[in-house]
């Protein structure tokens, strides 16, 4: 039986594993930037925590990897990384307000798509205990920082405020009752699901539920004083940023915790249906759900094959090419290729070498193909005899000369011409 990634899932080889790194790695400053520490989360958690997401997504109803382990206990794999961290943050009691950034794969069994994958990879973050509007430019601020410094264009920022416990239940009252009176012209999967929850009709991508609710009512015209304030200081903290948005009433998100500021980036880079790229918002009332005291709380997740693929199709952020800075080539037996190569490491410098005894003509091949700048060759002494192998550096991506050196002064040549 010849086995294969399962279905949804997929390997990532070098060199295209290298990109993977680079952009976790550009995640990790600018979150740094910002103030957040990484938390590493668990793969797994009591599925109890999850479903906290809320009971009407689809998220919690059919897409999470759910089982019941040898000891009984109901697990769920990651869906994704808002739930955990709240978890956290009432298992550990950081103090406010909890800045903190993750990267690592969610699991989801959904239809695989381009982008869409049953294993997909997140960068994001969470900060725990503030409402201040302040903190919500900060973090939109700190994704679309990120995105630029990607490379990446033809980003749209929407923008919109779901409310909060004091104004919402009004406006879903009023949703509902617009809903029912256009029930039949709903789509098959909503027609009979409008008071689980009338928000996700509006978040529905068919054609139906996108015509049916056109002229309905949006949180963002019936906000109350409190909520209204907020928004508007976080509008204007982006306006002061130069962050650019556009509002858009009918921005849902697929989760149920969500309230008041929420966004969503999307890239012209991905086909229309399935164009985010990322987005977020708050969710002050996730806490309390999870058993705690009210906590405010706003966080983002973006995906990062989703960002490769925006990134392939504008021609940005390509597989690094640079992947070593020394290749050690010996066809004298080994011992100095294995001396050398760890003197370099030892020097900080990036080295591979080849191994087996294979020949000159392999090696350089070899070299050529690693990616590095450069190659050090140890081959046997011009005149034969006792004399000590000569080394030689020789440049791989351009042509040039060897330049014979010696051991002694091989490390800080070899810096030098890296610098």
């Amino acid at each position: 039986m010849k086995f294969k990634a399962p279905k949804g899932t997929f390997d990532v080889l070098g060199p295209d594993s290298a990109r993977y790194a680079a952009l976790i790695a550009l995640f990790a400053e600018h979150a740094s930037r910002y103030g957040f520490d990484l938390l590493v989360q668990p793969m797994f958690e009591d599925i109890g925590v999850f479903q906290r997401i809320g009971g009407s997504t689809d998220v919690v109803r059919k897409e999470m990897y759910d089982f019941e382990d040898k000891g009984g206990r109901h697990i769920a794999l990651r869906p994704e990384g808002t739930a955990q961290a709240a978890r956290a943050y009432l298992e550990h009691h950081p103090t406010p307000p909890w800045k903190i950034w993750y990267a690592g794969p969610k699991f989801r069994y959904d239809r695989p798509q381009k982008g869409r994958y049953r294993q997909h990879h997140e960068v994001g973050v969470e900060a725990i205990g503030t409402s201040d509007p302040d903190v919500d430019v900060e973090v939109i601020s700190l994704a679309f920082g990120f995105y630029a410094a990607l490379g990446l264009t033809g980003l749209t920022l929407r923008l919109t405020s779901l409310g909060d416990e004091n104004c919402r239940p009004a406006y879903r009252t009023e949703l509902e009752a617009y809903l029912f009176a256009r029930q039949s012209q709903l789509c098959d999967e909503h027609r009979d699901r409008i008071s689980d929850n009338p928000l996700r009709v509006l978040d529905c991508k068919r054609d139906a539920c996108i015509n049916a609710t056109k002229a309905a009512p949006h949180m963002i015209d019936r906000l109350c004083d409190a909520c209204e304030t907020h928004f508007a200081r976080v509008k204007a903290g982006l306006d002061a940023a130069g962050v650019a948005y556009a509002l858009d009433p009918s921005l849902v998100r697929g989760l149920d915790y969500y309230t008041r500021t929420t966004f969503e980036f999307e890239t012209d880079a991905l086909e229309s249906a399935q164009n985010a790229a990322g987005g977020g918002g708050r969710y002050d009332g996730l806490i309390e759900q999870l058993g705690g005291a009210a906590t405010p709380g706003i966080g983002f997740g973006l995906g990062i094959e989703r960002i490769l693929i925006a990134c392939d199709a504008k021609g940005v952020f390509p597989v690094p090419t640079e992947r070593l800075d020394v290749f050690v080539i010996d066809v004298t037996g080994g011992d100095g290729g294995r001396d050398v190569a760890r003197d370099l490491r030892d020097a900080g410098l990036r080295v591979d070498r080849a191994f087996d005894g294979r020949s000159f003509k392999s090696q350089l091949t070899a070299a050529l193909r690693s990616g590095a700048r450069l190659a050090v060759a140890i081959e046997p002494p011009a005149g034969g005899g006792t004399e000590l192998p000569g080394i030689t550096i020789r440049t791989l991506r351009e042509k040039g000369e060897p330049t014979a050196v010696d051991r002694a002064n091989l490390v800080s040549t070899l810096i030098e011409r890296l610098s």
